[in-house]
């Protein structure tokens, strides 16, 4: 009898240790079918499906962000011309790296910039130091606007419509070619 009683408990066991190794094996599969594809040129780890393109911005109110005016939902709902809203953090390497694009483009198209998950006094600093592109600085200080907005991380820019509605989304640092061949044409539509 207890030869039995041992046959279930063997065979759990046996499902137990063969479990790691089926979910080993299956992340292996997803791991390479993501190179592979990058390989491919069909796996663009940037390209983040945005659900939130055409559609109204969040709600959400945010505070000032030394030097500039925070602002909200209701403000960029408000708006007649387009605007580009640009999430970004002092400890962001790329976020240094687009900050003379940035700085470039003000003059052709407001910028409003979100600090995320950043100190108050940490931010301050690196736009003094970066150049400040932003005609508005807010603080996202718990991230959790960042979240509603779906932001995967830092940098990210959206281009807000007239009206408040979300036209575009860039989940990289912003380079002179994604201004000049999708940016400012797109902007330019929307300003008619």
């Amino acid at each position: 009898m207890s030869g039995d009683a041992s046959r279930p408990d063997l065979a759990r066991r046996r499902l137990l240790m063969a479990a790691p190794l089926v979910v080993a094996g299956g992340a292996g599969v997803a791991f390479w079918r993501m190179l592979s594809g990058m390989q491919q040129g069909s796996f663009d780890p940037h390209d983040i499906q945005a659900p939130a393109l055409n559609r109204p911005v969040p709600d959400f109110t945010l505070p000032d962000q030394l030097p500039g005016q925070g602002f909200g939902a209701a403000d960029l709902r408000a708006l007649k011309v387009p605007v580009l809203v640009n999430f970004f953090a002092s400890w962001c390497i790329p976020c240094v790296a687009e900050m003379p694009q940035l700085n470039a483009l003000k003059a052709r198209l407001p910028i409003w910039g979100i600090a995320y998950k950043d100190k108050p006094a940490d931010a301050l600093g690196f736009v003094r130091r970066a150049g400040n592109p932003y005609a508005r600085i807010a603080s996202d200080l718990s991230g959790m606007t960042a979240i509603d907005w779906g932001v995967s991380g830092v940098p990210e820019s959206f281009l807000i419509g007239p009206g408040g509605v979300i036209r575009w989304h860039s989940a990289a640092a912003l380079d002179e070619a994604t201004v000049h061949q999708a940016l400012l044409p797109l902007a330019a539509s929307l300003r008619t």
